[in-house]
C-alpha cells in the first residue's frame, strides 16, 4: 500500500488552536499544544513511547499531560496492512487512505474494540476527497471519541460491530471486515475481562483482517503497558 499521501501529512507537527483533540479543556490549561508524530513504514520494533505531548485535559481539577508515540508506524505484511498510532481519531486518517487505495471496499464491516465507543457526532461532516484532506480533518475536526460517523457518512462502512464486552468478546466474525483496536481494552477499568480470553480472541481476528488500526490512546492506558499488550498481539 502507497503511504506518500499519508506522510505528506504526517511529518512530525503541532496542533496549537482548540481544534480536534486540542479543543479539550483548552482555555483552563497551561499547555496549549499538542504533537502529531510523523508515520512510517515499519516493524514492530519501530513502536516506542516518545516524550511530546499529544492529549491534554483537566481531571478533577488537575491538568494531565499524556505523552503518546515518538512516531506512527505503517506495518505491511502479505495480504494485511496494520496502522499503529497513539490518540484514535487518527484511524480516520488510515481508513481513508485505505478506501481510496482500494484496500478498504465501500460498505465493508468495521471491527470497533474498545471501552468506548467513539460515536458522537462532529461538528463538522467530512466533505473532501483525498488522503490529505481526511488527514486534516481527522486532526481539526475530529477527536478521540467521534470519529466512526463520519466514516460511516462516507460509506466506508456500512455496519460497526462494538466489541468492549465479554458477550462482545464471544463473536464469531465472517466475512471481509476492517478491525480497529483501541488498546485501552487492557487497561485496568477492563480488567474484568481475563486478558487471555482478549489476546485470544484478537490473535484471531488479526489473522483473518486484511486492514487493521491499532491505537495506544495515552490519555487512558499507560503506554508502556499498551505497548506490551500491542507486542503480545502482533
Amino acid at each position: 500500500m502507497n503511504i506518500s499521501a499519508l506522510q505528506g501529512f504526517y511529518r512530525g507537527s503541532y496542533i496549537t488552536a482548540a481544534k480536534g483533540n486540542n479543543a479539550f479543556s483548552y482555555g483552563a490549561r497551561s499547555h496549549k499544544k499538542i504533537y502529531v508524530p510523523p508515520l512510517i513504514k515499519g516493524s514492530v520494533e519501530d513502536v516506542i513511547v516518545g516524550e511530546e505531548i499529544v492529549f491534554s485535559d483537566i481531571v478533577d481539577g488537575q491538568e494531565v499531560n499524556a505523552p503518546g508515540l515518538k512516531r506512527s508506524v505503517h506495518i505491511e505484511r502479505p495480504g494485511q496492512d496494520i496502522f499503529i498510532f497513539d490518540n484514535h481519531n487518527h484511524a480516520f486518517s488510515f481508513w481513508a487512505a485505505g478506501a481510496c487505495g482500494g484496500v478498504i471496499r465501500k460498505g465493508m464491516r468495521l471491527v470497533h474494540v474498545d471501552q468506548h465507543k467513539d460515536t458522537r457526532e462532529p461538528e463538522e461532516w467530512f466533505a473532501g476527497q483525498g488522503v490529505f484532506e481526511a488527514c486534516h480533518y481527522a486532526n481539526h475536526v475530529l477527536n478521540v471519541g467521534n470519529f466512526i460517523p463520519p466514516a460511516l457518512k462516507v460509506g466506508w462502512f456500512n455496519e460497526v460491530v462494538q466489541v468492549g464486552s465479554a458477550e462482545a468478546f464471544d463473536l464469531e466474525l465472517q466475512g471481509p471486515f476492517v478491525l480497529d483496536i483501541d488498546l485501552d481494552i487492557f487497561a485496568p477499568i477492563m480488567s474484568s475481562i481475563p486478558d487471555d480470553v482478549k489476546i485470544d480472541r484478537l490473535r484471531r481476528w488479526i489473522s483473518r483482517a486484511s486492514f487493521i488500526t491499532i491505537a495506544t490512546s495515552p490519555f487512558f492506558i499507560d503506554q508502556n503497558q499498551a505497548l506490551h499488550y500491542m507486542r503480545r498481539l502482533i
